[in-house]
Order: structure tokens, then C-alpha cells, then sequence
């Protein structure tokens, strides 16, 4: 068994900013540790320094047991070349072999350049002799088991064995899948600490369900980041709130956190009031004797033993105030349409779906349901270029990105002034990568006004994006990105909000205002999602089946 103690951890950015300090936490033989807070509060960074990705200097983390690490990118890769994914790893043997332990990766490193090297022409002897040393190596370090393994792997996530799909590349999968083969490998693996980076996203409700079976059943210390409430409540032993620059314990888990979070609030409000009065009353006290010492010599002793009592006071501290509770404001406004907002007639995605109808009306709110690779991404994707008969001006200037084609046959047509917006899963938006937040609402397109820096902030700022302002979309988190995404499509002025999983990188206080945001909208949302807290918000129920039928539900289906 393992365990991991963080103890008195210390970040700052390169900028000078102090990100958390004074960050201590047990993750307890056996236990399911959540990390929660908000997008950008160091959740990743603080995995990345117990992983040992970040040198520590400040504060001390100590681990025993072998580790296995699952990074945000995994799930993400949907081209051979994505910036943020690390050499080696575009095949799923590459993928899987950088999941094991270090001295097998190694050795499968060794391996793979041995191997290549006999495979050219001219290989020499020396080359031969390299491959055979690189097999004993690879076979010492117990690479014959881990094989075992991923074959294991391979037959459970794609039903077939690992020598007809290891060289099978990663962004042929999708991002369920990707998932399901590092949780599979992690979960069967010898590593007794495992460090869960959004292990849920991109995984379907069939797949959360097993996540959390799987989690709950393991014996292994698990310290993980999930957004997914209900996946949190299903799963956690205890919560660390990354929040306010530090970190902090809930010892029960994510069901009574809200409470006991809003109890510490309390607590560390009543703390700061009386500290404010002691030090007013002390501050009193030096101005009393100092007015007394003024015409009294006797007074002068008194008066320099209050003001050693006022220095060592202020020079211990006050207590820390509660965590600024985030505030954003999503002003999604819409406008009338149609009454039909959608209208599909004998629809069929190739190699996907059955031909089905199904019209959506002006306000209604659309939850597409199934498991992964059935084609609801397409379908959105079809709706986002205008149906059947698309509109470039409108995929280009509501969505900010030319959406790839979808192939179908039969008919999907938009209602009268229905501007559709649409919100891409993967955040692909190459069109917006290397500008800062600021210079992207300043350029505006055809749809969306120019805003000057006076008038951007402010519409940043309902977003907590304000400090933000000058940075780079392609370096934000996760959840900035969403919300900076969402943003967008507030100024484009759609009418219909076609969203791919929009909550999968929201943090717990942006999906409730995003809910909140929905809940205001003077339109039709059509969203993917496998959240099954969001699902609750909506009315209409659209479920596709592996087998390719389309149906209307009328409540959400996870089979």
C-alpha cells in the first residue's frame, strides 16, 4: 500500500505571482482523495510537483509505493500532432508503455529503437546483437508480463488483442477510448499510488459508472481531479479544496463538502472579527498610555511594553479570510426565432445512425444522450454548419471555426432566424491560438463586435477571465478555455446553442453559473453531455443507441 503527505508546498509563477503556498494534505493508505477548487487555482501543478514533473522549492512531499501518473492530455489527441502530447506516445503502444513504471519504459524505449534499427536496410550485426540485448533487458524488467496486461487491456476496451492494435494510432480512437486504455492499464497495474488528472472527461456514462466502481473496489491510494459531481459524490473518501492561494481538508466526503465548506467560512469570518477587535483594542490601548506618558514619566514602561504587544501581534498575522467566492455571470441572451428551430427528416449519419425524425422548438432545452462513437458529436457538428444546406458565413462567424463536413443523407434544416453557435468538446480553435484574450475580442468577425479594452474587461471580468486579459488562449486551463469559449458565443448572437460537453473542464462554480446562464437564454440548446448533474436542467431527452436508432426519451437513458 502507498500513501502521499504534502507538507507546507509553495508555488510561484514565473510572473512573481505566488499560485499556493502552505499547501498540506495526507492521502492516507487506500484512500480516494478528491482535488477540487477553481479552474486555474494549481490543481494540475500540484499533481505535476507530486508526480515529480516540478521541482519542489518550498515545502516537502513524500511518497511511498509505485506511482502511475494519468495527464490532462490523454483523451485529447485527435491529430498526429498535438503540441502538448509527449513524443513516443502517438501509437497505443507508445500511449500504454508511458503509463508504466520507469524502468519498463526504458527498457520498451531501448526495445523500440533496437527493433526499428534491424528493420532498415543494411542492418549489421552489431544491430542484431543490440535487438537481443534490448529483448533479455525488456524481458528482465518484467516487459513479457506487462504485455500480458495490455493485451488484457486491448480486449476489454476494443475487443481485440494487442498485437492487431498496438501500432494502431491514438487519435484514431476516441477520447472515451483513449481514456478507457490508461485507466484500464493504471487500475490492473502494480502501482500502488495512482494520480488521476480528469480521469472521467471523455468518458460516456456507462464509462463514468465503471470509473467508479473500479475506484471504489480498488485497494489502491488514488488522488484524482474531477469536476463531475457526481462522480465526486460516488467516489470520495475526503475532498482538498485547492482554493485562495492554499489548500484545505474536508475529512468526509463530496455529498457534506458544500456544507462544510460554507461552516469553515463561518469559522475563518468569526476569527478575522475578533482579531480586527483585539487589534483595534490594542492599537487603543498604545494611543491611551502614549497620551498618558505625555505628562506622566511613570507611564513610559507601560507604554513600551503595549507597543511590544501591538508589534508581536501584527507581526503573527491575522488569520486568512475566506476564499472570494467566484462570481460569473454568463449573460447568454438569444432572441425569438421560428417556432421550429429544428427540423430533421429521415436523417442518417453514415455508418452511424438509422434514418430518424425528430423537430426541436423555439425554447426548448435538448439533452443528446449515448455512448461514445455513435455520432452525436456529428450531429451537432451538422447543425453548427446550417443542416443539410450549410451556411459558411455563419459556421465561420458564430462558431469562430470552419466545422469539418458531415457525411448523411435526408434532410436537417434550420428554422427562421435560427444562428446557430457551437461549442467544440476538444476546444480546437487553432484560429485563436498565440493571441491574448484582449487582442481576440478586440478583432471581433463578422458577428461579434470589436471590443476596445475599456469594454472587454468587463465582459472578462463576469467571466473571472479579468487577469487573464494578456494571456494567451492556448495557455489558459481547461475551464478558462471553456469559459472564454462560452463567452464568445454569448457576443455572437446565437440563437441556438449546439454544446459539446461543455462541463467537462468547468470547475463546480462555473457549471452551476453556466446552468444558471442556460436557465436566462432566449433560445433553443441542443447540448451533448454525459454529465449527469447538468442533465437534470433539461426537458427533452434524445438518446442514440450503439445499434444506430434515434429516439426521443422521456427521461435521460445511460444504458
Amino acid at each position: 500500500m502507498g500513501y502521499v503527505d504534502v507538507a507546507g508546498l509553495r508555488h510561484v509563477l514565473p510572473d512573481g505571482r505566488v499560485l499556493f503556498s502552505d499547501v498540506s494534505f495526507r492521502v492516507g493508505e487506500g484512500a480516494k482523495v478528491a482535488l477540487v477548487g477553481p479552474n486555474g487555482a494549481g490543481k494540475t501543478t500540484l499533481l505535476r510537483f507530486i508526480a515529480g514533473d516540478l521541482p519542489v522549492r518550498e515545502g516537502a512531499i513524500a511518497r511511498v509505493g509505485g506511482l502511475g501518473v494519468m495527464r490532462q492530455f490523454i483523451g485529447m489527441q485527435r491529430t498526429n500532432a498535438l503540441p502538448d502530447v509527449p513524443d513516443g506516445t502517438n501509437t497505443l503502444s507508445g500511449l500504454l508503455l508511458s503509463l508504466a513504471p520507469p524502468p519498463l519504459r526504458e527498457a520498451g524505449r531501448r526495445l523500440a529503437v533496437a527493433e526499428a534499427a534491424i528493420e532498415r536496410p543494411g542492418a549489421t550485426e552489431q544491430d542484431h546483437l543490440r535487438y537481443a540485448n534490448a529483448l533479455t533487458a525488456w524481458g528482465d524488467a518484467g516487459g513479457y508480463q506487462l504485455e500480458v496486461v495490455f493485451d488484457t487491456v486491448s480486449v476489454a476496451v476494443l475487443d481485440k488483442p494487442w498485437d492487431e492494435t498496438r501500432s494502431r494510432p491514438v487519435h484514431t480512437l476516441s477520447g472515451g477510448e483513449q481514456k478507457r486504455f490508461a485507466l484500464e492499464l493504471l487500475l490492473r497495474g502494480t502501482d500502488e499510488v495512482l494520480l488521476l488528472d480528469e480521469p472521467d472527461n471523455f468518458l460516456d456514462v456507462a464509462g463514468k459508472r465503471w470509473l467508479e466502481q473500479r475506484l471504489r473496489d480498488s485497494p489502491k491510494t488514488v488522488l484524482y481531479v474531477s469536476h463531475d459531481r457526481e462522480l465526486l459524490a460516488n467516489t470520495a473518501d475526503r475532498v482538498v479544496a485547492v482554493e485562495a492561494g492554499s489548500a484545505w481538508t474536508h475529512p468526509g466526503g463530496f455529498a457534506s463538502w458544500h456544507e462544510a465548506r460554507s461552516a469553515r467560512h463561518e469559522r475563518l469570518d468569526e476569527r478575522r472579527r475578533r482579531w480586527d477587535e483585539e487589534h483595534a483594542k490594542l492599537k487603543e490601548l498604545v494611543r491611551t498610555y502614549q497620551a498618558k506618558a505625555s505628562y506622566n514619566s511613570d507611564m513610559a514602561s507601560r507604554l513600551q511594553a503595549a507597543r511590544t504587544r501591538l508589534a508581536k501581534f501584527e507581526e503573527a498575522g491575522p488569520p486568512p479570510v475566506p476564499p472570494r467566492e467566484q462570481n460569473i455571470r454568463m449573460r447568454l441572451e438569444g432572441g425569438r426565432t421560428g417556432k421550429r428551430a429544428v427540423i430533421c427528416e429521415q436523417l442518417e449519419l453514415d455508418g452511424l445512425t438509422y434514418p430518424f425524425d425528430f423537430e426541436v422548438w423555439y425554447g426548448d432545452r435538448v439533452a443528446v444522450l449515448g455512448a461514445n462513437g455513435t455520432g452525436k458529436s456529428h450531429f451537432l457538428r451538422l447543425l453548427g454548419r446550417g443542416g443539410s444546406d450549410p451556411d459558411p458565413s455563419l459556421s465561420a462567424a458564430v462558431s469562430g471555426a470552419d466545422l469539418a463536413p458531415v457525411e448523411h443523407s435526408g434532410t436537417a434544416r434550420l428554422g427562421a432566424r435560427v444562428v446557430p453557435g457551437h461549442f467544440s468538446q476538444t476546444h480546437d480553435r487553432p484560429d485563436l491560438g498565440g493571441q491574448t484574450l484582449a487582442e481576440l475580442l478586440w478583432r471581433g468577425d463578422e458577428r461579434r463586435p470589436s471590443l476596445p479594452r475599456d469594454a472587454a474587461m468587463p465582459a472578462l471580468g463576469r467571466y473571472e477571465l479579468a487577469a487573464q486579459a494578456d494571456q494567451r488562449f492556448d495557455t489558459l486551463s481547461g475551464g478558462q478555455q471553456a469559459r472564454f469559449l462560452i463567452l464568445l458565443l454569448e457576443l455572437s448572437g446565437a440563437t441556438l446553442l449546439l454544446l459539446d460537453e461543455p462541463t467537462d473542464n468547468l470547475d463546480l462554480a462555473s457549471a452551476e453559473a453556466l446552468e444558471a446562464g442556460l436557465e436566462g437564454f432566449d433560445g433553443t440548446v441542443i447540448a451533448v453531455t454525459h454529465d449527469r448533474w447538468f442533465t437534470r436542467s433539461f426537458d427533452r431527452f434524445l438518446h442514440v443507441s450503439a445499434s444506430g436508432d434515434v429516439s426521443e426519451a422521456p427521461e435521460p437513458v445511460w444504458t
